[in-house]
Formats: structure tokens, C-alpha cells, sequence
């Protein structure tokens, strides 16, 4: 026999030895008792209804004017502590994800409806310049780094203008003394 084989035998026999001395003497375990809750603490489950929407059919959702133009999309949704819906996070501008801005829609400005079993609507009372000036919308994580970003663009715009004010020379056109102006 092999040694490894030889020493899978031994240990065998050396369990089935121990567990036959545990039956001899000693106390036998008791079986436990199913955990039971009183009713008022037993979760309750709930099935959707065709009236309900869920997040995931909502965040990517496309977001229309009133003109039926698409001017965003829903990109996060923000839950208040009473985890009741206090706002959406839209998507605006960008390509495929680039360059892409969020700003913070409140719950009552966006009107989601269901056309049928599977498509929802989603449309705001505004348009894509409007949303495009709306303030930043910035995730509690990233607060410190947009705050420098924008404390950095903003000594960079004072350090702009104080150029131009020592400057005698008048702010540039877009022209130069090689090319003509484009009509």
C-alpha cells in the first residue's frame, strides 16, 4: 500500500474510534429549537404591483421636454432619511458618458409615468440650456476634491483678469494679423 493511502486508513479508523468512546459516556447533545419571532417582528414581504416602478427601470431612463425632445437622463436617485424619494440626479450633455454633467432635479419638477407594462416616461418642464446652468450636483465623496478643483479655476479666472487690467493691449478678437476675419 502506498503511504499516503496507508495514513488516509489510520486516520479513519482513529475517528471512528473516538466517536464510538463519545457514545460510551458522557452527555448527548439536544437537538436546538427553530429560532421563532413574535408576529410583530416577522418581515413582511410585499410583491409589486403594476402601479409600482422600481430604480433600476428608472436610473438610465431618458428624460424629455415638453416638446418630446430628450434633454437628459435619470443617472442616480437621491432617498431622503426617511428613504422616501427627495430627488433625481440627471445626466446632462456629454457623449457616452464624457464630459457628462449631473445636476439635482427635485422630485416634484420631473413627472414619471407609465405608458405601458414595460415602458415608463419621464419628463421635465425645462430644457437642456436650463439644465446645463443648473449648479453641479457633487456626491458627499467627492466634495473635497471639487472643492479644490474649483477654488484652483477660480484663482486661475482672478489671475486672468488681473493680466488683462495691467495689459494696455485690448482683449483679443479671435483674429489674428495673419489671417482675416471670417464673416
Amino acid at each position: 500500500m502506498s503511504r499516503p493511502l496507508l495514513a488516509a486508513a489510520f486516520l479513519l479508523v482513529a475517528g471512528a474510534g473516538a466517536s464510538l468512546a463519545q457514545d460510551a459516556g458522557g452527555p448527548k447533545p439536544v437537538p436546538g429549537a427553530p429560532a421563532t419571532l413574535s408576529d410583530n417582528l416577522r418581515p413582511t414581504f410585499v410583491a409589486q404591483e403594476p402601479s409600482d416602478l422600481v430604480a433600476t427601470k428608472l436610473i438610465g431612463q431618458s428624460i424629455q421636454n415638453g416638446a418630446n425632445e430628450t434633454i437628459g437622463s435619470i443617472a442616480d436617485i437621491v432617498l431622503g432619511p426617511d428613504l422616501a424619494v427627495k430627488s433625481y440626479v440627471v445626466g446632462v450633455g456629454g457623449f457616452l458618458g464624457l464630459g457628462t454633467k449631473y445636476v439635482s432635479v427635485a422630485r416634484e419638477a420631473l413627472q414619471v409615468t407609465r405608458v405601458d407594462d414595460k415602458t415608463l416616461k419621464a419628463v421635465i418642464n425645462t430644457d437642456k440650456d436650463q439644465l446645463r446652468a443648473a449648479p453641479e450636483y457633487v456626491y458627499l465623496g467627492q466634495q473635497p476634491a471639487k472643492a479644490e478643483a474649483a477654488k484652483a479655476e477660480t484663482a486661475k479666472t482672478d489671475s486672468q483678469k488681473t493680466d488683462t487690467q495691467k495689459s494696455d493691449v485690448p482683449a483679443a478678437t479671435g483674429t489674428t494679423a495673419t489671417q482675416p476675419a471670417q464673416q
